[in-house]
């Protein structure tokens, strides 16, 4: 058995809005507009890992340099 450590831990929505002390509707636009880090995708299931999240915050939350995956939709 492996040992759950704390750089591979997975943070859920909820976990991402209490960090950041928003709205889940907030940071599911954050991520659309590609305003913050992207979660991974396990099957439906999206996370977060906690590392990247908390790097970004401590950073002042800059938006990524990466463009977004989608425009926006109409």
């Amino acid at each position: 058995m492996t040992n759950f450590t704390e750089t591979s831990r997975m943070l859920t929505i909820r976990d991402v809005t209490q960090k950041l002390k928003c709205s889940a509707r907030t940071v599911y636009r954050l991520r659309k507009r590609g305003q913050m880090p992207q979660p991974i995708k396990l099957g439906k299931l999206i996370r977060w890992k906690a590392e990247t999240i908390e790097r970004w915050i401590a950073e002042g939350c800059p938006t990524p340099q990466v463009t977004p995956r989608s425009k926006w939709k109409r």
